[in-house]
């Protein structure tokens, strides 16, 4: 699809006739659209406005500076100074052309007044801050844009117009968004499919692999007040002692709230008769309100997600409803049995077998 872009063209206006007259015709010949507001002096809020929509709307914007600053604005500064620097702000790309010889520019079309000449200069260095050029007379200004713009749409990819008639339309734009989706969906239910260990796991901690979970709680004289003291813990659990804990939550489908509290009623189970054990004053205390340390939280929910364990659930809910739910993939759920289904004892005949007998 053919594009063109919009480029705003930016200096003061009577000096520099010529040389906005060799951008337009390098930028025609780019089949480049010129904009430029020089044409309409900036002198209220109303015009201002304008302006920022027109460089709002354009996808380069070029500075020429020679030898005038240019009007005054009603903050101290040229409206030409003005446009650069919301520009700048704007995140445009910019090229910058700079008068190489400003010393050899006319009398009469130069900045007359120390003070007019004292912000020229401050105005050129702020345009060096960007990528400029040099030149020295309009014809060469005309090549020096033409060769810098092609450059810059090159390392600067702008959105760009296009004709009308070349536009998808409406339709045609949400059958492709809505196949992009499908596609989507598809490939994370591909992936899910899998009953085998996803590529690249290998070198992931896994099964016996350990993983040391800090956590807090309260201990309380009285079960039914927080008036205790709060402890800060750690307990070294298996990867697969972990995966046995949540992997039930997640057959249908669970928040992640639900899951920390799966992994809190793990510590608690194991921790509690640890603790009474290690340091008797906990043996007449209420321990209370058990607490995992969210950064292991996202660090276990994470190492699930890379083994291939669980997924993101992609069933269609409320659109009120922003919460993160995750799900256990087919490897998950092979990896669950083999960690929560029962054995029999090994020395339980089946019936056949007694029947056998």
């Amino acid at each position: 699809m053919e594009k063109r872009y919009q480029v705003f063209i930016s200096s003061t206006y009577s000096d520099l006739t010529e040389e906005r007259k060799e951008i337009m015709q390098a930028l025609l010949e780019l089949d480049s659209i010129p904009a430029g507001m020089e044409l309409f002096p900036a002198a209220d809020e109303d015009q201002w406005t304008l302006i920022k929509k027109v460089i709002d709307d354009c996808d380069y914007y070029i500075i020429v500076v020679a030898g005038r600053y240019g009007s005054i604005g009603p903050d101290g500064i040229s409206y030409t100074e003005m446009e650069f620097r919301y520009a700048r702000d704007s995140g445009k790309p910019i090229i910058g052309f700079i008068h190489k010889e400003p010393e050899k520019i006319a009398a009469g079309l130069c900045e007359t007044s120390q003070e007019g000449k004292a912000k020229l200069d401050a105005f050129r260095e702020l345009v060096k801050t960007k990528p400029c050029r040099f030149y020295t007379s309009p014809a060469e200004l005309g090549s020096q844009v033409s060769r810098s713009l092609v450059k810059l749409i090159k390392s600067s990819p702008a959105i760009g117009w296009v004709r009308g008639d070349q536009v998808l339309s409406e339709g045609a734009t949400k059958e492709i968004l809505e196949l992009r989706n499908r596609i989507e969906s598809l490939q994370q239910e591909l992936e899910a499919t899998r009953i085998t260990a996803p590529a690249g796991t290998q070198d992931l901690a896994n099964g016996d692999d350990e993983i040391r979970l800090r956590y807090s709680f309260v201990a309380s004289p009285s079960e039914y007040t927080m008036d205790g003291t709060q402890y800060t813990s750690a307990r070294t659990f298996t990867w697969n002692e972990i995966f046995a804990a949540v992997s039930p939550l997640m057959i249908d489908e669970a928040t992640e709230a639900e899951i920390v509290r799966g992994l809190v009623s793990m510590l608690e189970r194991t921790v509690r008769p640890e603790l009474a054990q290690e340091d008797k004053k906990f043996k007449n205390l209420n321990l209370l309100s058990f607490k995992l340390n969210s950064d292991d939280f996202q660090t276990v929910k994470v190492q699930l997600r890379a083994l291939g364990l669980i997924v993101k659930s992609t069933r269609n809910r409320s659109v009120k409803d922003n919460g993160t739910y995750w799900t256990i993939t087919p490897y998950g759920d092979n990896a669950m049995m083999q960690l929560r289904a029962m054995r029999k004892p090994q020395h339980t005949k089946t019936l056949t077998e007694n029947d056998a007998s």
